[in-house]
């Protein structure tokens, strides 16, 4: 039976708005609870400390990235084609925890390169335990996302983040070693895991069916080989910020990893909305390309497009203007160079959310070793300007400025791949970076004379003012194509 044509569309919607509404309020309250407990800790520990805490936690992290073999996508994708579900998401659920076992030894190795400092190789080794617990409930992440049961997936976010915070209040209570620290997280995530088992997985998948799964070696090697586009894509957008964090241990002061981490987990905050909306919208994406539906691919596209655009601009200006206040309420005095860190970081976080959409899209297309390489040459742009920028100039600002120009190269290869495929127009992409041009410069000098208050409420009515017209004449638009169509079609 086939679903009318008004009714599908109203469904596909309802199922995307109850998705990101549920994905949006789990992954806002665990990020909440996960930043409550780092400022916690960024209060109660020596700022070294808490760098080197951070510092294994990015080690950990950017393995983590590789560790999966950026399978997710794929999974998604593929889930869709497969008639035996279950003996499929039983050999992807097997592979991800072996790949997590082999990549928790190759953390350690590059802990004991890279450092010498003994805390930080003592925290990579008990926090690296991570990756084998993170990989197989990443696993199970993506199995929810195929099956539309998000709503799962968030409610044991919420407890795991709710938890990591109790683990903060303890130092309230009693102060102990950071290591302690560490091991006590490690203990939170061995209980979220255990919930993802029993109560986060499809029903029809059980311990037993994984034991059971036939995953050979030269099935991996062969999906990889197939699929090692994913595995690029999926890996640089954890590199591209944590690298950054490995650098600035290497070359700049501890006290500056403390400022770059305590600006990421605002950005992290920020960022929950477009990577959330993301998660759910490409598989629609994927519907509407298989159905051929390119109209409807298009013009949801665009209406996101937009959405995403406001949500950028206003984020950017809301942090510019008030960092100077909530970054010492949250962390304390201790930090004053997140203050501008966190504003130059933004800078990239203008371009993040359409990046995420327009990849999601690119690879819904089937164009993902298109969007591999933009993620390779973007990445190259920001490590050579990393270290370049410092070679002449020793200052955190090098870093950001890096990662933003990474970000419009990224963008601007992207827009030139939709461009030639006709799903954009240079018009849409000219007005979006004038947009963003004016942002900047607003936000930079107005400041300056304006009350911030005054000044960001004035800004977000000219935003939504502007939004407003550009629906009303987007809406006018369609209508007249609409009437020109049914004259032709009446003569």
């Amino acid at each position: 039976m086939k679903w009318p044509r008004t009714s599908k569309s109203k469904y596909l919607q309802s199922t995307l708005v109850k998705n990101s509404a549920w994905g949006l309020v789990a992954n806002i309250l665990q990020i909440l609870f996960v930043s409550a407990f780092f400022a916690i800790v960024a209060r109660k520990y020596p700022s070294g400390e808490f760098a080197r805490f951070m510092i294994s936690t990015t080690v950990y992290q950017i393995i983590a990235a590789f560790s999966s073999m950026g399978l997710g996508q794929w999974f998604i994708r593929q889930y869709l084609l497969e008639d035996d579900k279950v003996s499929f998401t039983s050999k992807f659920l097997k592979t991800q925890l072996g790949l997590g076992l082999l990549f928790y030894f190759v953390n350690l190795v590059l802990a004991f390169i890279i450092y010498q400092d003994t805390q930080i190789r003592t925290l990579c080794f008990i926090l690296g335990t991570n990756i084998i617990f993170d990989n197989f409930i990443n696993a199970i992440r993506t199995l929810n996302i195929a099956e539309n049961e998000q709503r799962k997936t968030a409610t044991i976010l919420v407890i795991d983040g709710f938890l990591k915070l109790l683990v903060g209040c303890l130092l309230f209570i009693s102060p102990f070693s950071v290591i302690v620290l560490s091991a006590l997280m490690i203990v939170v995530r061995i209980f979220t895991l255990s919930l993802f088992v029993k109560l986060g997985s499809s029903n029809s998948i059980s311990l037993k069916l994984l034991w059971q799964a036939q995953m050979s070696y030269n099935d991996l090697k062969a999906l990889v080989i197939k699929n090692w586009q994913f595995i690029v894509i999926g890996s640089i957008s954890i590199i591209y910020w944590k690298i950054g964090n490995i650098i600035i241990s290497k070359v700049l002061t501890l006290t500056n990893v403390a400022d770059y981490e305590i600006a990421f987990r605002i950005f992290s905050v920020f960022q929950i909305l477009p990577i959330v909306a993301s998660a759910t919208i490409y598989p629609q994406f994927i519907k509407h390309y298989n159905e051929k539906n390119i109209t409807g691919l298009r013009k949801l596209f665009d209406n996101l497009f937009l959405l995403y655009t406001i949500f950028a601009v206003l984020s950017y200006a809301f942090v510019y203007t008030f960092s100077g206040l909530f970054v010492p309420l949250v962390f304390g005095n201790g930090y004053p160079g997140a203050i501008s860190c966190l504003q130059q970081m933004f800078l990239a976080f203008l371009l993040l959310p359409t990046v995420l959409l327009q990849a999601n899209l690119i690879v819904a297309i089937r164009s993902e070793r298109t969007d591999m390489w933009c993620n390779v040459v973007s990445l190259f742009v920001n490590i050579a300007g990393c270290f370049a920028g410092l070679y002449f100039v020793k200052d955190l600002s090098v870093i950001n400025y890096s990662v933003f120009a990474s970000f419009i190269v990224f963008h601007v290869l992207q827009d030139i791949l939709l461009i030639r495929k006709r799903l954009m127009t240079i018009s849409h992409c000219l007005a979006f970076y004038l947009v963003l041009v004016a942002t900047i410069w607003s936000c930079q000098h107005f400041t300056v004379y304006v009350n911030p208050y005054g000044f960001f409420i004035s800004f977000t009515i000219i935003i939504a003012t502007l939004a407003v017209s550009l629906f009303l004449l987007k809406k006018k638009k369609i209508g007249t194509i609409n009437n020109y169509k049914t004259v032709i079609q009446s003569e």
